[in-house]
């Protein structure tokens, strides 16, 4: 009987049905709005429309902290010794770091084969449009950056949702926990549970994802003309798809050597979380539901819990190959010469400078204008980028998750879990 139910179930209470028609419904709108109403009135009905987006991210928000600290710890704890987290630590950084590594050159090299840049107008550019992003990499210092890292009082990184940070607290606390052995089992229990709890929170909030979705998409036509924008960024926007595909035919290459035929059982799992990181931006939105998929693929969740927080703060390949992309395209743009020995000084200095800026708004673009400023490269290039950076955002976002998702698997896999 109960199989005759489901068999009947509209296709419609499919979360990921849902979230399609939902962007689709909310660029109609947008372009609608856009098409129709003055440019003050688009303004006022983006902002309000967009706060759709805004509560359900922040609702999301809302149970990631609690949600890493619980899980990494039960992980931590399960793994039982110092030497399975150093073991699987050192397994989850190797694949990280090469995995940056191989998004840097990507961008690298279609940015210089295409080069977006050479022959650019910059005579329309509004470079004030820039000062929001310029004004944060003035705080980017090698002193900030360790701050960024090392938490002073775990109750702020919790408030203020600082992953990185929350991660290292977790990490002691978890190896703390299993050197103690059965006298902190009733503590690791506590967070077990907690997690468990949290994780149901997380199909009540997922409910919300296509409104948020519908929010964002909608608010983000109503303001941007979306046919000038393409005419005007054609080959900077089709070169950049050109390298985040590339991105997507290695890591699915690579997904498909590891993992066989379970590949394809890993994409069908994710295509959810991949849509809503795409729709809202944010591969943070999609964490916990991330984190839920990954187990039902048959990741042991000791495995999950540790590798996810690590993968948001070390592991984002759509953010990193955007990253050498932009600050290349800006020097092409106003005609700074880059010979291919400083260019690998600065995919270098992007490996480093990267690492630990997860949840710091637009955090790529703040990376690449603090690197543009390290190479005498005008910082207020940024602006050539803006207009368009939401789009791009979105690929990024989901590309994010294909990686994190993959390399947590990977790992899995080689620890037989």
């Amino acid at each position: 009987m109960s199989t005759e139910i489901q068999q009947k179930k509209s296709p419609f209470s499919n979360l990921t049905v849902q979230i399609l028609i939902a962007m689709v419904l909310g660029a109609v709108l947008g372009i609608y709005v856009h098409n129709n109403y003055s440019i003050e009135s688009a303004k006022e009905f983006s902002g309000y429309i967009k706060m759709l987006a805004t509560v359900f991210i922040r609702l999301v928000q809302m149970i990631i902290a609690p949600l890493v600290i619980t899980t990494l710890v039960v992980g931590i704890a399960k793994l039982g010794d110092i030497k399975a987290v150093g073991r699987i630590g050192g397994k989850a950084m190797g694949w990280f770091f090469t995995a940056s590594f191989v998004s840097l050159l990507i961008g690298l090299f279609w940015v210089n084969i295409l080069q977006p840049g050479v022959g650019l107008n910059l005579s329309d550019v509004d470079v004030s449009t820039a000062v929001e992003v310029t004004d944060k990499t003035k705080s980017f210092s090698a002193q900030n950056f360790v701050e960024h890292i090392i938490p002073k009082s775990v109750f702020e990184a919790l408030a203020t949702n600082e992953i990185l940070q929350i991660v290292i607290f977790s990490i002691f606390f978890g190896l703390a926990a299993a050197s103690m052995g059965d006298h902190a089992k009733p503590v690791v229990k506590v967070f077990d549970i907690i997690s468990h709890i949290i994780l149901k929170m997380v199909n009540y909030v997922m409910k919300f994802a296509p409104i948020g979705v519908f929010g964002a998409i909608a608010g983000v036509f109503a303001i941007r003309d979306l046919n000038e924008l393409l005419l005007t960024y054609a080959k900077f926007f089709g070169s950049f798809l050109v390298g985040i595909s590339t991105l997507w035919i290695v890591l699915l290459i690579v997904g498909y050597i590891f993992l066989k035929n379970h590949m394809t059982t890993l994409l069908k799992r994710i295509v959810s979380p991949l849509i809503i990181a795409f729709g809202t931006t944010s591969s943070e939105a999609v964490f916990p539901k991330l984190t839920e998929e990954l187990e039902r693929f048959g990741v042991k969740d000791k495995i999950v819990s540790f590798m996810l927080p690590l993968g948001y703060s070390f592991n984002l390949d759509g953010s990193m190959m955007y990253m050498t992309f932009a600050s290349i395209f800006i020097a092409q743009a106003y005609g700074v010469q880059l010979d291919t020995p400083t260019q690998m000084t600065m995919l270098l200095v992007l490996m480093l400078t990267s690492k630990g800026i997860a949840g710091v708004p637009r955090a790529s673009l703040v990376v690449v204008a603090a690197t543009c400023g390290m190479f005498k490269i005008p910082i207020e290039g940024i602006a050539l980028i803006l207009p368009i950076d939401h789009f791009c955002d979105m690929f990024r976002s989901a590309t994010n998750v294909l990686g994190n998702a993959l390399a947590t698997s990977v790992v899995g896999k080689w620890e037989k879990d």
